[in-house]
């Protein structure tokens, strides 16, 4: 099965655990996508939810599937929220996301959920955190050289701007810049999040830990779901 085929099936997998009536928050990213379009086919053939984009992209393909949208203003608690992650930790089920870029706005979806349901294909589980993938933080521009000083004397060893296609740095859809920084495995996923919290500059950071509740993983042969 391919990578594609792969996250396509635990895309339709965890799109099917919505219910009706529920508020859903929409993850960003190759695998939200399918996620997404599940869904649209799903309200298609009557299932009556609402939901809440993380990124302007999202929401685009959420409205041209006709999927009805709603706003914290009217449901500040969702009952579900449906996103892919970067890397998956084994055991605790802690994350790394944003190489999407959309990481504050999918914190606080999550954050925002009575179930955060994250579904990946077989290539994100690792058994530490930052063994492959950079954490993504999101600083703002003022001063973000600044900023990159401060992430590297808290571990970063490699620090990176991200950049659009046109060589120009990258700018969220909050009007923030994004620096992938490269910790290495990461001992303590917890310790390393409260301070990137503290860290003046950062508006968010793409550790997640302790906030999967369910973990849907598509291999080659079949689905798994992982709790903590």
């Amino acid at each position: 099965m391919s990578l594609d085929a792969c996250k396509r099936l635990a895309a339709r997998s965890a799109a099917d655990l919505a219910e009706p009536g529920m508020i859903v928050g929409l993850g960003t990213g190759s695998t939200a996508a399918f996620m997404v379009e599940r869904l649209g086919e799903r309200v298609a053939e009557g299932l009556d939810i609402k939901a809440i984009p993380t990124s302007n992209a999202i929401e685009a393909l959420a409205r041209s599937l006709n999927i009805p949208l709603t706003d914290f203003a009217t449901h500040p608690v969702l009952d579900m929220a449906i996103d892919g992650a970067d890397e998956v930790e084994r055991g605790s089920l802690h994350l790394i996301k944003g190489l999407g870029g959309a990481l504050l706005r999918e914190k606080i979806v999550a954050r925002a959920a009575k179930r955060f349901v994250v579904m990946v294909d077989f290539t994100k589980p690792v058994d530490r955190l930052g063994a492959r993938t950079p954490v993504p933080v999101e600083v703002v521009p003022f001063g973000w050289q600044c900023t990159s000083v401060v992430l590297g004397q808290l571990g970063a060893k490699l620090i990176s701007p991200r950049r659009g296609p046109n060589g120009d740095l990258a700018v969220t859809d909050n009007g923030n810049l994004i620096l992938d920084c490269d910790f290495g495995p990461i001992k303590d996923v917890q310790e390393l999040a409260t301070r990137l919290d503290g860290a003046v500059g950062v508006v968010e950071h793409g550790l997640f830990p302790c906030m999967a509740t369910d973990v849907v993983v598509a291999t080659d042969r079949e689905i798994e779901q992982w709790t903590p």
